[in-house]
C-alpha cells in the first residue's frame, strides 16, 4: 500500500520499503483546458547537490539536454522529454539506483518548470493534478505519492520533491514550492 504525503512531511525510504535499491519517480500533471493555442510544455529536472545545497557541477543538472548523472554508473538518469503531458499515468520519469549514487551528493531535488512559461504567459494555474510518486523497481510497487494541494497561479517552476541523504538513509521530503522565473530561478539557486 502507498503513503500519500501532506507538503512538508519527510519519510525514511528504509522505513517504508526496506528493500528498496532502485526507485523509479514519476512526475505527472494535467493541463487545463488552453485558449492561447501555444503548447504547454513542462521539463523535469533533477539537481545533484552536495552537503551545501549547490549543485556539484553543471553536469550534475540533470535535464531534457543532459539525461544522466555524470558518474560512471550513471545512478540518476531521466527518461526522455514528455512535450505535451497528454494520457494518463506518469509524463516523465526518473530512475535512481540508491546503490550507486556517489558520496558526495547529499540531496536529489526534484522538479519541473514550464517550457517557455513567462513568454508564453503561462503558469501553473493552469495545471492541475501535479503528483510525484516514488515505485520500488524491482517490486513495481508504488510506495510513496505526493500530490500537490496547492494553486500556483504565477509560478513557472517547482520543487516537488527532495530526496536527502540522512547520514546514510535516503528519506524523501514532499516540498511543494512554487517559484517564478522558470527553470532559471532553479539554477540560480542551485549553483
Amino acid at each position: 500500500m502507498s503513503i500519500n504525503l501532506k507538503k512538508g512531511q519527510g519519510i525514511s525510504l528504509k522505513k517504508v520499503a526496506p528493500s528498496l535499491t532502485a526507485a523509479f519517480i514519476g512526475l505527472g500533471w494535467d493541463i487545463k483546458q488552453q485558449n492561447s493555442g501555444m503548447d504547454f510544455d513542462l521539463d523535469a529536472s533533477v539537481f545533484l547537490l552536495g552537503t551545501n545545497g549547490k549543485l556539484i557541477s553543471e553536469q550534475h543538472f540533470i535535464f531534457y539536454n543532459n539525461l544522466t548523472s555524470p558518474d560512471p554508473e550513471q545512478s540518476v538518469k531521466l527518461m526522455g522529454d514528455n512535450r505535451t503531458g497528454a494520457g494518463d499515468g506518469d509524463d516523465e520519469v526518473l530512475i535512481v539506483d540508491f546503490r550507486k549514487v556517489p558520496e558526495n551528493v547529499a540531496k536529489i531535488a526534484i522538479a519541473v518548470s514550464i517550457y517557455e512559461g513567462e513568454e508564453r504567459k503561462q503558469n501553473f494555474g493552469s495545471v492541475s493534478n501535479a503528483y510525484v510518486r516514488l515505485v520500488n523497481v524491482e517490486t513495481k510497487k508504488e510506495v510513496l505519492r505526493y500530490a500537490l494541494q496547492e494553486h500556483f497561479s504565477t509560478e513557472t517552476a517547482l520543487i516537488m520533491a527532495e530526496v536527502a541523504n540522512e547520514n546514510g538513509e535516503w528519506q524523501l521530503n514532499a516540498v511543494g514550492s512554487g517559484y517564478q522565473g522558470g527553470l532559471q530561478t532553479l539554477l540560480d539557486r542551485y549553483q
